[in-house]
């Protein structure tokens, strides 16, 4: 296993996720927030079948960092229970690994 992560997240609106993605870089928890729009989720919530427009967090992290990114995520968002998933990197350029390292 690699050192490096990726987390997802989602949210309601282009203005919260450029909040959130700047708190994690501002707080050192990322190196980079890709803000992607146009995401359409259909997801179960509370028994029903919902859908929403949400925009997509890509935050470049490291796996040491998660439980500090999740928890930065939930304090900033709105969402009563905000997606915070980590995807393990098994490998990388080794330049841009070491650029997420200098910036956390």
């Amino acid at each position: 296993m690699g050192e490096h992560a990726v987390v997802i997240s989602t949210a309601g609106s282009e203005d919260e996720a450029r909040r959130i993605a700047s708190a994690l870089v501002e707080r050192r928890l990322a190196a980079c927030v890709n803000v992607v729009p146009g995401i359409h989720s259909v997801y179960r919530w509370k028994n029903a079948i919902e859908q929403a427009e949400e925009w997509m967090l890509v935050v470049k992290t490291r796996r040491d960092r998660f439980d500090d990114v999740r928890a930065a995520i939930r304090e900033l968002h709105s969402y009563e229970l905000p997606e915070a998933v980590m995807l393990e990197l098994s490998a990388g350029d080794p330049r841009y690994l070491a650029w997420i390292d200098s910036c956390l």
